[in-house]
């Protein structure tokens, strides 16, 4: 096991422990059911649903590790200044070259969501724009070669 922290804004550690809380009573009592449901059909060397209910719970035990292992090293982030980027910070960049801007929001690596605009502190775009300034440029690698942006606001 690591001592890495996990980096989560408020939000997104009260979603996880929200899940937790519901694998631990509600699914884990649904899998239990359907357990033993399925020994009560019989043979369970040939017997697919109770096959079945076992995956169903060794994946929700994997899950409810994996959560209590996230909360339990989570420092939770709270965005406090505007001045430079960090962790929390939603920032609007611009592309050299482009007269279109981007806006993201830098999180925890259990948080990020490219659909949501979410990127993590440690992806390529995150550890470039960690520390930044608004007007600063600044470069990144990404597949396809380096790239040159500024950054336009910090919120």
């Amino acid at each position: 096991m690591t001592d890495e922290k996990e980096y989560l804004t408020k939000e997104k550690f009260d979603a996880l422990q929200d899940e937790l809380n519901f694998l631990k009573t509600t699914r884990r009592k649904e899998i239990a059911e359907n357990l033993e449901y399925a020994r009560s059909l019989g043979d369970i060397s040939e017997n697919a649903e109770y096959h079945e209910a076992r995956e169903l719970q060794a994946a929700a035990e994997d899950r409810i590790n994996k959560l209590e292992l996230i909360l339990k090293s989570a420092k939770i982030v709270a965005h406090k200044s505007n001045d430079f980027v960090n962790l929390g910070s939603e920032v609007e960049i611009q592309k050299d070259g482009e007269t279109e801007t981007r806006k993201y929001k830098i999180v925890g690596s259990e948080e990020a969501n490219m659909q949501e605009r979410k990127i993590s502190h440690i992806s390529p775009l995150g550890e470039a724009l960690i520390g930044k300034k608004k007007g600063e440029t600044f470069s990144f690698i990404t597949p396809n070669g380096k790239l040159n942006c500024k950054i336009i606001s910090i919120k």
